[in-house]
């Protein structure tokens, strides 16, 4: 059954929706971007409802300044006391919880990432990591290519015998050509947000598992990210495993990525 409901948070109050069930693991769910406790095309309450009917009981809610709720938006980095505020409440509001895990897609990953462990929460899935620092980043990553992707892609030409007699009768620009190899032997340093989220997964206490649609840009990123040097003890943290996707889906929007997800989550709360 669901039900609507809402929660008191730092003086502003949160909207939520409760989809009833009888198990003792609860699911909350944490809407990353700017996105409405639903999610994109009603994607997040399809997920809550079949993860409902599957014996666990679900909590969605709007963060602070987004949908129903009062407040300011101040972003994914000021929603601490949000997802403090969603978790004591969904405990408050299912006092036979035994357990609670928390899953975010994008920024919200990145932001249970942080803020997480912290918030009296059990375990956590973490999608599509958000690893970018600014919205002039968020432009970066939607039109530039990771390394990775380009180096990529440079092996495919150079298996290609079309492209070599390319280069070989002067049909490629050098120029270009010698800045996509710059591009693509550039080791990944992460900064910033990166850096943080880099000693926040090294750090991880909570058994966490991160997914990933491998051609997603935003994952992509994560990727190159998750394979430089700034995380390898997040790589070394035991807590922490990783599934991968092949789909550049953000939002895991196919029917056959929904399932995949949902088997995912059904597999952290069993």
């Amino acid at each position: 059954m669901r039900q609507h409901f809402s929660f008191p948070c730092a003086g502003d109050t949160c909207a939520a929706t409760l989809d009833g069930a009888d198990g003792t693991t609860g699911l909350l769910i944490v809407s990353g971007g700017n996105e409405i406790r639903s999610g994109a095309h009603a994607g997040m309450a399809a997920l809550a409802a079949a993860v409902a009917a599957a014996g666990h009981p679900v909590v969605r809610y709007d963060r602070r300044g987004v949908g129903d709720s009062s407040g300011e938006n101040a972003g994914f980095e000021s929603s601490a006391d949000d997802i403090t505020a969603a978790v004591q409440a969904m405990r408050a509001r299912l006092p036979s919880l035994t357990r609670l895990v928390a899953f975010g897609n994008c920024d919200a990953a990145s932001a249970l990432a942080l803020y997480g462990p912290a918030a009296g929460i059990d375990a956590l899935i973490l999608a599509n990591m958000w690893t970018l620092e600014t919205e002039a980043d968020e432009g970066d990553a939607a039109t530039t290519m990771t390394a990775g992707a380009i180096r990529s892609r440079y092996l495919a030409k150079l298996k290609d015998p079309r492209e070599l007699w390319r280069l070989a009768s002067g049909g490629v620009d050098l120029g270009k050509l010698m800045r996509g190899l710059r591009q693509a032997t550039a080791k990944t340093e992460a900064t910033g947000l990166a850096a943080r989220l880099g000693q926040a997964l090294a750090d991880m206490p909570l058994p966490t598992r991160l997914l990933v649609a491998e051609h997603d840009r935003t994952a992509m990123w994560f990727l190159e990210h998750w394979d430089s040097e700034t995380f390898t003890a997040a790589r070394a943290n035991t807590h922490i495993t990783m599934a991968r996707l092949d789909s550049g889906s953000h939002s895991f929007a196919s029917a056959g990525d929904k399932t995949w997800l949902r088997e995912r989550i059904l597999e952290a709360l069993d």
